[in-house]
């Protein structure tokens, strides 16, 4: 029998409904319990890791099956408590930003500071609390920080159901949500997986640019903009640079166009509000930026682990894809020599330009990239 530090019997299903309100107070938006046993995962992880999906993430091929055993990471694990917290600023601005060839997109969960942290401390507060109410408690916290499948662990919790594009859906709240897991060593009593309500819908695969979704639910990383601009250390390949639009960190499109996102809620987290030079940002002016502005500028924030170097090689690709004029072609034509990756991505820049020069185009506006942007007009997603 487990008892509470009072001395008396532990109410595990009180426990249960207790730690459901502590993560409430606490800021995060939905709290589920479930167990380790992620052996139905295990099957689909192998075959995206034998068909290569992950790209140069060699860690995920490293840890393999490990990600799927929650309880080697902390002996003794029985229960996971899943966490999410909505990250959507007031003022994402998604179609002001996409349409306009001039500016930057950032992913909208990196406007902000690093969430790592803040949900970390989070789920640290939320483990002591849980455990000076039962006086003895071993708890580990996870944010996007070990190898543990986080979304299956989601979804079995209830906090929603995976979506085609492989994030996890909740019918209240869309997809814009970070996740968060906190690894504890009590039987607590589990919530139960949601009904999947996606249907026959392929919005989100038809409109990502890459077609990095290559079938539901699977998504082959070295496609996705995403990865390439964040995670892929070297030369982005030339085929999918025209693709990249003005995206010069991270991608949202497979979220913007998914009708569940009509629900998607609002955070009031001050930690996640647009840094002004993030927000909307001018590409020439990004691709003036000296180390140390850049270092300065993404103090605290998820963007500064890509580094200076990958930062400028995406702005540049971006510059290849805006309007053709001088003043671009000056930019870029300023920064070669300082590094043959991003010399690569200059020379193809200006060859874009160059070429739309040539043939009198200001623009050249993907069908996509007008679709969706039409249907953030529309209201269909907040365009916050």
């Amino acid at each position: 029998m487990l008892w509470s530090i009072m001395s008396k019997p532990l109410d595990l299903n009180q426990l249960a409904q207790n730690i459901k309100q502590w993560g409430l107070e606490l800021g995060f938006q939905q709290v589920g319990i479930t167990d380790t046993d992620l052996r139905a995962s295990e099957p689909a992880l192998q075959a995206w890791l034998d068909k290569q999906y992950h790209g140069e993430m060699a860690w995920m091929a490293r840890h393999g099956m490990m990600r799927a055993r929650p309880h080697e990471l902390l002996p003794g694990t029985l229960r996971v408590i899943s966490v999410r917290m909505n990250y959507l600023p007031a003022n994402a601005a998604f179609a002001t930003t996409l349409k306009d060839p001039t500016l930057g997109y950032v992913s909208r969960y990196a406007l902000g500071r690093d969430y790592h942290k803040l949900l970390r401390s989070r789920l640290k507060k939320l483990g002591e609390q849980i455990q000076q109410y039962c006086g003895s408690l071993n708890f580990r916290p996870f944010v996007d920080s070990a190898p543990i499948l986080e979304r299956p662990l989601a979804e079995k919790a209830g906090l929603g159901w995976t979506g085609k594009h492989s994030l996890i859906l909740n019918r209240e709240a869309g997809s814009f949500f970070f996740l968060g897991e906190l690894l504890i060593d009590l039987p607590l009593p589990v919530d139960q997986p949601v009904e999947d309500g996606c249907g026959k819908c392929v919005a989100c695969m038809t409109i990502c640019p890459t077609g990095a979704i290559v079938e539901p639910y699977t998504v082959d990383a070295r496609r996705c903009i995403s990865y390439l601009t964040i995670e892929l250390e070297g030369a982005i390949p030339e085929a999918f640079r025209p693709l990249i639009g003005n995206r010069i960190y991270g991608c949202d499109d497979c979220q913007l166009i998914c009708p569940w996102n009509r629900y998607s809620q609002l955070t009031d987290e001050a930690d996640f509000s647009p840094r002004k030079a993030l927000h909307n940002p001018d590409l020439l002016e990004l691709f003036s930026w000296s180390e140390a502005q850049f270092l300065k500028v993404t103090e605290g924030s998820a963007i500064r682990r890509i580094g200076h170097l990958r930062w400028l090689r995406n702005v540049a690709v971006a510059l290849g894809n805006a309007p053709w004029s001088n003043a671009v072609i000056t930019a870029l034509e300023s920064r070669k020599g300082e590094h043959p990756l991003l010399d690569e991505h200059i020379e193809w820049a200006i060859a874009q330009q160059i070429e739309k020069r040539n043939a009198c185009i200001i623009e050249v506006q993907l069908p996509k990239k007008q679709r969706l942007v039409r249907v953030i007009e529309k209201g269909l997603v907040r365009d916050a």
